[in-house]
Protein backbone atom coordinates (compact mmCIF):
# COMPACT_ATOMS: atom_id res chain seq x y z
CA UNK A 1 0.00 0.00 0.00
CA UNK A 2 1.21 3.46 -0.85
CA UNK A 3 1.87 6.14 1.73
CA UNK A 4 0.70 8.76 -0.80
CA UNK A 5 -2.57 10.38 0.30
CA UNK A 6 -5.25 12.59 -1.20
CA UNK A 7 -4.08 15.48 1.02
CA UNK A 8 -0.60 14.97 -0.50
CA UNK A 9 -2.13 15.39 -3.96
CA UNK A 10 -4.03 18.48 -2.83
CA UNK A 11 -0.77 20.04 -1.58
CA UNK A 12 1.03 19.27 -4.85
CA UNK A 13 -1.80 20.68 -6.97
CA UNK A 14 -1.95 23.84 -4.85
CA UNK A 15 1.83 24.31 -5.07
CA UNK A 16 1.80 23.89 -8.83
CA UNK A 17 -1.26 26.13 -9.20
CA UNK A 18 0.55 28.97 -7.48
CA UNK A 19 4.04 28.28 -8.84
CA UNK A 20 3.84 30.40 -11.98
CA UNK A 21 5.74 27.61 -13.75
CA UNK A 22 4.96 27.85 -17.48
CA UNK A 23 5.84 24.15 -17.82
CA UNK A 24 3.23 23.04 -15.27
CA UNK A 25 0.24 21.20 -16.76
CA UNK A 26 -1.70 22.01 -13.57
CA UNK A 27 -1.01 25.74 -13.90
CA UNK A 28 -1.89 25.72 -17.62
CA UNK A 29 -5.14 23.86 -17.00
CA UNK A 30 -6.15 26.19 -14.19
CA UNK A 31 -5.38 29.22 -16.36
CA UNK A 32 -8.10 28.03 -18.75
CA UNK A 33 -10.69 28.46 -16.00
CA UNK A 34 -13.02 26.28 -13.94
CA UNK A 35 -15.25 25.37 -16.90
CA UNK A 36 -12.34 23.81 -18.80
CA UNK A 37 -11.17 22.01 -15.67
CA UNK A 38 -14.70 20.65 -15.14
CA UNK A 39 -14.84 19.46 -18.75
CA UNK A 40 -11.53 17.65 -18.35
CA UNK A 41 -12.75 16.03 -15.12
CA UNK A 42 -15.88 14.88 -16.93
CA UNK A 43 -13.82 13.38 -19.76
CA UNK A 44 -11.74 11.42 -17.26
CA UNK A 45 -14.87 10.24 -15.43
CA UNK A 46 -16.35 8.93 -18.67
CA UNK A 47 -13.10 7.11 -19.46
CA UNK A 48 -13.21 5.52 -16.00
CA UNK A 49 -16.80 4.39 -16.57
CA UNK A 50 -15.88 2.84 -19.92
CA UNK A 51 -12.96 0.97 -18.35
CA UNK A 52 -15.23 -0.30 -15.57
CA UNK A 53 -17.92 -1.46 -18.00
CA UNK A 54 -15.31 -3.21 -20.11
CA UNK A 55 -13.91 -4.95 -17.03
CA UNK A 56 -10.43 -3.54 -17.63
CA UNK A 57 -9.08 -3.15 -14.11
CA UNK A 58 -5.69 -1.81 -15.22
CA UNK A 59 -7.34 0.89 -17.32
CA UNK A 60 -9.81 1.65 -14.53
CA UNK A 61 -6.95 2.10 -12.08
CA UNK A 62 -5.21 4.50 -14.46
CA UNK A 63 -8.37 6.42 -15.26
CA UNK A 64 -9.30 6.61 -11.57
CA UNK A 65 -5.94 8.25 -10.90
CA UNK A 66 -6.56 10.73 -13.73
CA UNK A 67 -10.05 11.39 -12.41
CA UNK A 68 -8.87 11.99 -8.83
CA UNK A 69 -6.15 14.36 -10.06
CA UNK A 70 -8.60 16.36 -12.18
CA UNK A 71 -11.14 16.38 -9.33
CA UNK A 72 -8.55 17.92 -7.03
CA UNK A 73 -7.67 20.47 -9.73
CA UNK A 74 -11.39 21.28 -10.05
CA UNK A 75 -11.66 21.86 -6.29
CA UNK A 76 -8.60 24.13 -6.53
CA UNK A 77 -10.17 26.01 -9.45
CA UNK A 78 -13.34 26.65 -7.45
CA UNK A 79 -11.55 27.40 -4.16
CA UNK A 80 -13.13 24.46 -2.34
CA UNK A 81 -10.89 22.83 0.26
CA UNK A 82 -10.79 19.04 0.42
CA UNK A 83 -11.73 19.38 4.10
CA UNK A 84 -15.14 20.75 3.03
CA UNK A 85 -15.77 17.66 0.90
CA UNK A 86 -14.61 15.38 3.72
CA UNK A 87 -16.87 17.21 6.20
CA UNK A 88 -19.81 16.71 3.84
CA UNK A 89 -19.04 12.99 3.66
CA UNK A 90 -18.61 12.76 7.42
CA UNK A 91 -22.01 14.37 7.91
CA UNK A 92 -23.59 11.65 5.79
CA UNK A 93 -22.17 8.71 7.74
CA UNK A 94 -24.81 8.84 10.47
CA UNK A 95 -27.55 7.78 8.02
CA UNK A 96 -27.90 5.21 5.32
CA UNK A 97 -27.38 6.33 1.75
CA UNK A 98 -31.08 5.92 1.06
CA UNK A 99 -32.02 8.10 4.05
CA UNK A 100 -29.53 10.75 2.97
CA UNK A 101 -30.81 10.75 -0.61
CA UNK A 102 -34.45 10.98 0.58
CA UNK A 103 -33.58 14.09 2.60
CA UNK A 104 -32.45 16.01 -0.49
CA UNK A 105 -34.84 18.42 -2.22
CA UNK A 106 -36.49 17.00 -5.35
CA UNK A 107 -34.60 17.64 -8.58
Amino acid sequence: MSDFTLPDLVAIVHARATSGDPGSYTAKLLAKGPARVAKKFGEEAVEAVIAAVEGDNAALTSEAADMLYHFVVLLEARGIPLDAVMAELAGRTGRTGLEEKASRPPE
